[in-house]
Order: structure tokens, then C-alpha cells, then sequence
């Protein structure tokens, strides 16, 4: 019996021509691109940042992982999905992105005009602590790992799972080197913060 193709796996490689449900998750990741890069035009005004340079140990591995995550390299190496998620399993992903998608807007809802793409001091920077910085310190790249998993097991490929990885790790990388920059600007306000509340996971120790 002929195997049945990954339905995301399809969606991509044939474009937007593919059937709902797989569709579903291509959309929610454009729309919550489109919507944040609008946010950006309302960030405040920057008065320090991390220098590009040291950017690069969170940078690449975040850009390869999003290379490997795409189908198209499943495709150019001509990788089959190691399991098949079906049209439930694809809702199921889809919802699962949905969640770390919005998650990922509440938090950047309570920054405001402090957040940004990039490590920085935004002018009148404070420590926020409200909604999902309640729960874990950098709810923005909890909630884009969240999602990025989700895309991953729903692609089922070697590349995508091993992109999703990679992206996982950027994020924690980038979590890492702003601790320290928070902590050399803000360290009376941010260090108590930083104690009482997790990194990335609700729930596990804090450190």
C-alpha cells in the first residue's frame, strides 16, 4: 500500500495549491510574521544593544535551524517523514503553534515599547514582571520554542527535527547573553526578578 505523503511536508513543496488542514499551519506562521513585523514599527527608542558580533552564538544556529525546518531541504535531500500525523495530528500542531504564537504576543503585549529583535536597553528600561514574565523570565522564546516544536513533529522529518533543535538552542543562547546584559544594566531591579522567577520553563528551578 502506497504511503500516504506528510500533509505540511506537501503544503510547502506544492505551495499554497495544497488542502486544508495542512494550509492551517502555514498560515498561522504567516500571519503571526506579518504581525510582528508590523509590532516593530512601535518599539521605543533604542539607548544600548549587544554588539552584532556577539550576536553571531544565538544568530546562526536560530537561521541554520530555520533553514532545516523548511521542507524544501527535506525535499533537496530527498528525506522521507519519519512518521505520518494525519489530518487530526495536523490540527492538533496547528493549535499547539496557535498557542505558542499568542503566547508569544501577550508577553510582547506586557513589554511594549521595550521589546526588540535584538538585545538592547530601551530608553526608561524597567524590569517587567507582569502576565508571562510572571510565569518564566523570557516568554517570547518560550513560546517560539513551543511553537517550532510543534512545526517540527507535525514536518516529521530528520532535518526538520534537528532544525527545531538548533532553534531551541539559539533561543536559549540569546536567553543566556541577555541575562547577562540585563543583569550588568538593570542588576539592583532584574537580579531579585531573575531568582524568583525560571528561565524558559514555567515550573523548574530557578536559576
Amino acid at each position: 500500500m502506497t504511503r500516504e505523503p506528510n500533509p505540511i511536508v506537501a503544503l510547502l513543496w506544492s505551495g499554497w495549491s495544497a488542502t486544508w488542514p495542512a494550509a492551517l499551519l502555514a498560515l498561522i506562521w504567516l500571519a503571526w510574521l506579518l504581525s510582528w513585523l508590523i509590532g516593530a514599527f512601535f518599539s521605543g527608542r533604542t539607548e544600548k544593544r549587544v554588539r552584532p558580533e556577539d550576536s553571531r552564538a544565538y544568530r546562526i544556529p536560530i537561521i541554520i535551524g530555520a533553514v532545516l525546518l523548511t521542507p524544501w531541504t527535506a525535499s533537496i535531500l530527498g528525506e522521507k517523514p519519519l512518521w505520518q500525523v494525519g489530518a487530526t495530528g495536523t490540527y492538533v500542531s496547528a493549535a499547539l503553534t496557535a498557542a505558542g504564537c499568542l503566547f508569544t504576543w501577550w508577553a510582547r503585549l506586557h513589554l511594549g515599547r521595550f521589546w526588540s529583535g535584538t538585545i538592547t536597553r530601551k530608553e526608561g528600561h524597567r524590569v517587567v514582571d507582569t502576565g508571562p514574565y510572571e510565569l518564566v523570565r523570557h516568554p517570547i522564546y518560550t513560546g517560539l520554542i513551543g511553537a517550532m516544536i510543534a512545526t517540527g513533529v507535525a514536518l516529521g522529518t530528520a532535518s526538520a527535527l534537528f532544525g527545531t533543535a538548533l532553534i531551541a538552542f539559539g533561543f536559549w543562547q540569546k536567553a543566556r547573553m541577555e541575562e547577562g546584559f540585563l543583569t550588568n544594566e538593570l542588576g539592583d531591579v532584574y537580579t531579585p526578578y531573575r531568582r524568583r522567577v525560571p528561565m524558559l520553563v514555567p515550573l523548574l528551578p530557578r536559576r
